[in-house]
């Protein structure tokens, strides 16, 4: 599937913002999945997604092995990705939450980027498949990411750090909030360029509407696919900004891409953790845009930027003793 690189006189204040380099690949990203398609019907969205993702695949790190399996519930059973290093004894666990706006994705979209997490850091990872909108409006997806963690808490005995892209930075901060205080709860967080249900009229929202990749609308298309009729908006379950009280959280980091409207969504959420007494570090990686991750082979600050985000990743395992 091709189409014509983007016109650069389109590329408006972004044309020489963004590096040659990532210019391709949002060229190769809008070849597989082109801005339109969200006009398209939801199960015609998802066969071009998976599409794209299985073109973006890296394949898995030598020593890394996988098994798939179940976590049940009351009402129905969550697939999950377990990965971990044949030769190594892990020191922690990670519970990572797929992006996709809680419509798109699945275990295979983000298995790669499971698998150099879990090589990188040499920590056992689980992959949630939670239940997507619009046919499970939320909290289904929320409920889902909680049920696995809570299996992960009742079953592992490595510290949990909880990870989530883009709409799974939502859910594992809404995770984090809804089990601080818990016995067994995350020794940290860490949320990748997350959609926290912050203000509209915030800085990035306003500087970066239009940005490549994802723009307001697309947010807004998302938020409201996924609202339960009479969705509260102060609800800290679907948007985790919205709770009045961020005490007793993990040690949070959260990276943001420059260009991108959620951007401000992470300064917001890390200023309110410290008002709160807590831990948290907000990183807002330079002229990158929202869903880098699957540029880290092909763009030097992507990659950059992931090997920061895995290094993360391991200083929050690693750190038990608080």
């Amino acid at each position: 599937m091709t189409s014509a690189p983007t016109d650069p006189a389109s590329r408006g204040k972004y044309a020489d913002r963004l590096d040659p380099e990532l210019w391709d690949y949002i060229d190769k990203i809008n070849s597989w999945y082109p801005p339109e398609i969200v006009a398209a019907p939801i199960a015609e969205q998802r066969a071009v997604y998976d599409r794209m993702c299985v073109a973006f695949h890296q394949g898995h790190p030598e020593g890394v092995t996988t098994s798939d399996g179940l976590v049940s519930t009351t009402a129905h059973a969550i697939p999950i990705r377990y990965y971990r290093m044949a030769d190594k004894a892990a020191a922690a666990i990670v519970v990572y939450y797929h992006g996709g706006g809680c419509v798109l994705g699945d275990l295979d979209s983000h298995d790669d980027i499971c698998a150099e997490i879990c090589a990188g850091t040499g920590f056992e990872v689980v992959s949630a498949d939670y239940r997507l909108a619009p046919e499970h409006l939320h909290p289904a997806s929320f409920d889902d990411a909680l049920a696995v963690f809570e299996w992960v808490a009742a079953t592992s005995t490595l510290p949990i750090v909880l990870c989530g892209e883009s709409a799974g930075g939502n859910l594992a901060a809404a995770v984090a909030q809804a089990t601080r205080r818990h016995e067994r709860h995350a020794v940290g967080q860490m949320l990748i360029y997350p959609e926290l249900g912050g203000d509209e009229t915030g800085r990035s929202y306003v500087e970066h509407a239009e940005a490549p990749l994802l723009s307001v609308s697309d947010i807004e298309f998302y938020r409201r696919i996924r609202s339960a009729p009479g969705q509260a908006l102060d609800d800290a379950k679907f948007s985790p900004l919205r709770d009045s009280d961020l005490s007793g959280l993990p040690p949070t980091i959260i990276v943001t891409a420059e260009c991108d409207p959620l951007s401000s969504d992470g300064e917001v959420y890390r200023d309110r953790i410290l008002a709160a007494g807590g831990q948290s570090w907000w990183r807002e990686e330079p002229r990158l845009v929202h869903s880098f991750l699957r540029a880290r082979t092909t763009v030097p600050r992507a990659a950059e930027a992931f090997r920061r985000i895995v290094a993360d990743i391991d200083a929050l395992g690693a750190a038990t003793k608080r």
